[in-house]
């Protein structure tokens, strides 16, 4: 079975179990697919939390790791849990940590993360928040304001947590440009010492953003030379892929 094609599997799968719980046999009529297949992604989905069986019922459900993190869309989905299929495919195609972040008020706060089978991992910052500004998930963010939001932000305290920290507005609004152009966003150390990340929208039915999905890794090795643009551009086309899930 394909990368991709387990994704999609997956993503039925949650899909199916975010309305109902079910038995195996229950989720492969419902996603049309061999009870064997279905057995063995579910078992894959457990071993991550995404999904929890009820061991006196036999029944699986949307697992505590990901139904404590729910952000509600159109529709009633939880687009934490249906994320949890896309964090996959990043992590394992990039070899590093996958993470879903949302705005709230002037930060990001990342709703969870999927990490690689790396032998060298970084920290894990599921449930903290960050200043919009210092990582890319935020300048994507600021990137999707009105000006008279922007203005206001800008206009606030800029924090500084690292050396590399951009805090003057002027290059702020410059750096915001090329989020636009680009469509997605890196930050190299700018957040901390040592971590590299990139991030990309995920924007609902009307176009508004809904939510970011972002990948770091330790500086010396992510992004390898040349690999920015591609990461970048590869990243974009995931958030696009699970946005058009959203409608």
């Amino acid at each position: 079975m394909s990368g991709v094609q387990s994704v999609q599997r997956s993503f039925a799968i949650l899909r199916a179990l975010a309305t109902t719980p079910m038995g195996v046999t229950e989720v492969a009529k419902a996603v049309d697919l061999p009870k064997s297949t279905v057995a063995r992604l579910l078992s894959a989905l457990e071993k991550e939390g995404a999904v929890g069986q009820d061991s006196a019922r036999g029944q699986y459900r949307i697992g505590d790791a990901l139904s404590l993190m729910v952000n509600e869309t159109p529709g009633g989905k939880s687009l934490t849990a249906l994320s949890y299929p896309y964090l996959t495919l990043l992590a394992t195609e990039f070899g590093e940590t996958a993470g879903i972040g949302f705005c709230e008020g002037s930060q990001i706060f990342y709703a969870d993360h999927v990490e690689p089978d790396a032998a060298v991992q970084v920290r894990s910052w599921t449930g903290e928040y960050a200043p919009l500004h210092l990582v890319p998930s935020g300048l994507v963010v600021l990137s999707h304001l009105s000006a008279s939001e922007l203005d206001a932000y800008l206009g606030g305290d800029l924090k500084r947590t690292s050396s590399r920290s951009l805090t003057q507005p002027s290059a702020i609004r410059a750096r915001l440009d090329a989020v636009r152009r680009q469509g997605y966003s890196w930050g190299f150390e700018e957040f901390a010492e040592g971590l590299n990340s990139v991030a990309a929208p995920v924007l609902g039915p009307e176009g508004a953003l809904v939510a970011t999905l972002h990948v770091h890794g330790p500086a010396y090795r992510f992004p390898k030379d040349g690999d920015s643009d591609a990461i970048g551009l590869r990243l974009s086309d995931v958030c696009a892929d699970l946005a058009r899930h959203l409608r």
